[in-house]
């Protein structure tokens, strides 16, 4: 009688183990991230739109050799930069940040307008395109923010300048594929996932 119950218990454990493993591979990479404030955005993001950081948002001048102001700063010496540059170079980076913070504002407060809609179940598909707008909106505006500071940057300096930094900056190898090397000063997730590597 005993060895009747216990025969199909290695079947039993097989079965066990397989609907475990079908649970395990149903199991969303998201998983976690539903206890963010603003699903859409880390902690981190939240903090560095705050700062008026760069969020990644300035790479297409940054990786095509166009630098920007907060890094020319952090370079001033090696590159090297004159006085008079970096006194140009500092009041680019007030401007930015003048402008970067409350645009950056703008982005959170329209992801978390996205955010409180579905949890409340108020969304309708006008109010979606609405808000997807807005939350576009302040994007483009910080990307164009950022971008357009990069651009103000290039007449400050000279050619030897603007080579030097990009070596400095770790461009010069990582032209050939931009995914081997993620460049000092970037998020690496965010790095790769702008360049397409992942």
């Amino acid at each position: 009688m005993t060895r009747r119950l216990l025969a199909p218990l290695p079947a039993l454990l097989l079965v066990g183990s397989a609907l475990a493993s079908e649970q395990h591979q149903h199991h969303s990479s998201y998983a976690g991230l539903e206890d963010r404030e603003i699903k859409t955005l880390s902690q981190d993001d939240i903090e560095e739109l705050r700062r008026g950081d760069g969020w990644g948002l300035a790479l297409p001048a940054e990786l095509n050799g166009v630098p920007g102001p907060a890094h020319l700063l952090e370079l001033r010496d090696e590159i090297p930069l004159e006085e008079e540059q970096v006194a140009e170079v500092e009041a680019l980076f007030e401007r930015m940040r003048e402008a970067a913070i409350p645009a950056g504002e703008r982005l959170i407060e329209a992801e978390r307008a996205i955010e409180e809609g579905f949890a409340e179940r108020s969304l309708d598909e006008e109010g979606l395109r609405q808000r997807l707008a807005e939350a576009e909106e302040a994007r483009a505006e910080l990307r164009y923010v950022h971008l357009a500071t990069h651009l103000d940057t290039l007449p400050i300096l000279d050619d030897d300048q603007v080579a030097r930094y990009n070596d400095l900056r770790g461009y010069t190898n990582a032209q050939d594929d931009p995914c081997d090397s993620v460049p000092e000063g970037h998020d690496p997730e965010r790095y790769r996932q702008h360049m397409g590597c992942d």
